[in-house]
C-alpha cells in the first residue's frame, strides 16, 4: 500500500536587500549608458548593491529571520536549510552552513544548490518534497546572491542588469488542497555557455591570465538568453499548470523572475494573463538571480496582493540554462 504524501506549502516569507542603491543616473557616470536606454530595454531604474563587508550569507540570514518571524517559528525548530546561490561566501563550507550559524538553527541539516536564477524554485521544490516524505517538518528555502561581486562594471551590456538581495520562505505541512500543487524543473546543459562565469573553478583555476582576461565576471550572450527565456517561461508554466489540471486563466497572481520587463511582458502575453495579475518589481531591484522570485513573492504578499486560496504561479529561468515553475494554492 502506498503512503499518502503530506501537503506542503509556504508558512511565511521574508526578504533582505543592501542599503546602498545604485540608480541609472549613477551608472551614467560609470559606463556609456543612459537612464532612457536602460529603462526602455530592461524596465530597471535602480538596484541594491552590497557593502564591502556584506556577504551572501548575511543577506540570506536576514531574509530567513523575516520568514521565520512571519511563519511564527523559532530557528531551533528548523529541520533543514537550503540555500540557492551562485555567489557563495566561499567555495566551502556551504553558505547554508553559515546561515545556520547566524540564525542559531543548530538542529537543521544544510546544503546549497546552484541553478542560477531558477534556484529558489528548485529549493522550494526540494523543501516541499522533504516535507511530503515525512522526513522533515520545517524547512527554510532561501534564494540569495550578490551578483555585484561578479559583474563587470566596464561592460555596459551586463552591468546595468544586476543587483543584490535575498528572499526566503519557511515551508511546512499545510491543509489538504493547499500548498505546492505542481512543478516543472529542467535544464538545457548544451546551452550553458550562453550564461557563465568562465574562470575560478576546476576547469580554469584563477591565474594571472584569467584575471587579465576578466574571466571572473559574468559572460552572457544576451540575445540568445532572451530568446530562450521568452520561449521557456510559457512552456514551463503550461507544464506545471497541466500537472494540477489548471490553466493560465486560473492564476490569481503571476510572480515571474525579475530579469527584464520585456521578457515578463512576452511571457504574460503568451500565457494570456491580465496585467493586473502579474507582480513586477524589476524597476527597484534589477535581476537579483536566485533572490528575484522570493523577493517579489514577499513583496506581493506583504502588499496584500496574495490572499488565502489564491493560485500563485512562480516562473523562472537562469544559468545552466535552467528553468523552473511552481503552482501553489496559498495558505496553511
Amino acid at each position: 500500500m502506498s503512503r499518502q504524501l503530506r501537503a506542503a506549502g509556504i508558512w511565511g516569507t521574508g526578504m533582505a536587500v543592501p542599503q546602498k542603491v545604485l540608480t541609472n543616473a549613477d551608472l551614467e557616470k560609470m559606463v556609456d549608458t543612459s537612464d532612457e536606454w536602460v529603462t526602455t530595454r530592461t524596465g530597471i531604474k535602480e538596484r541594491h548593491i552590497a557593502a564591502d563587508d556584506e556577504a551572501t550569507s548575511d543577506l540570506a540570514a536576514a531574509a530567513g529571520r523575516h520568514a521565520l518571524e512571519e511563519a511564527g517559528i523559532k530557528a531551533e525548530n528548523l529541520d533543514l536549510i537550503i540555500v540557492a546561490t551562485v555567489t557563495p561566501d566561499v567555495s566551502f563550507p556551504a553558505t547554508a552552513c553559515l546561515v545556520q550559524m547566524k540564525l542559531g538553527a543548530n538542529n537543521a541539516a544544510t546544503f546549497d544548490l546552484s541553478a542560477g536564477c531558477s534556484g529558489f524554485v528548485y529549493a522550494l521544490d526540494m523543501a516541499v518534497r522533504a516535507i511530503e516524505s515525512g522526513a522533515y517538518n520545517r524547512v527554510l528555502a532561501i534564494g540569495a546572491d550578490i551578483l555585484s561581486r561578479i559583474t563587470d562594471w566596464t561592460d555596459r551590456s551586463t552591468c546595468v542588469l544586476f543587483g543584490d538581495g535575498a528572499g526566503a520562505a519557511v515551508v511546512g505541512p499545510v491543509s489538504e488542497g493547499r500548498g505546492l500543487l505542481g512543478t516543472d524543473l529542467g535544464a538545457e546543459g548544451g546551452q550553458g555557455h550562453l550564461l557563465t562565469l568562465p574562470a575560478g573553478g576546476s576547469r580554469k583555476p584563477a591565474s594571472a591570465e584569467t584575471i587579465e582576461k576578466r574571466e571572473h565576471f559574468i559572460l552572457m550572450q544576451g540575445n540568445e538568453v532572451f530568446k530562450f527565456a521568452v520561449r521557456i517561461m510559457g512552456e514551463t508554466a503550461h507544464k506545471s499548470l497541466g500537472k494540477c489540471d489548471l490553466t493560465p486563466e486560473d492564476i490569481d497572481v503571476f510572480v515571474p523572475h525579475q530579469a527584464n520587463i520585456r521578457i515578463i511582458e512576452a511571457a504574460r502575453k503568451r500565457l494570456g494573463i491580465p496585467e493586473e495579475r502579474v507582480f513586477v518589481n524589476v524597476e527597484s531591484y534589477g535581476n537579483t538571480s536566485a533572490a528575484s522570485i522570493p523577493i517579489a513573492l514577499d513583496e506581493a504578499y506583504r502588499a496584500g496582493k496574495i490572499r488565502d486560496d489564491d493560485i500563485v504561479a512562480l516562473v523562472g529561468f537562469g544559468a545552466g540554462l535552467t528553468w523552473a515553475s511552481a503552482i501553489l494554492r496559498w495558505g496553511r
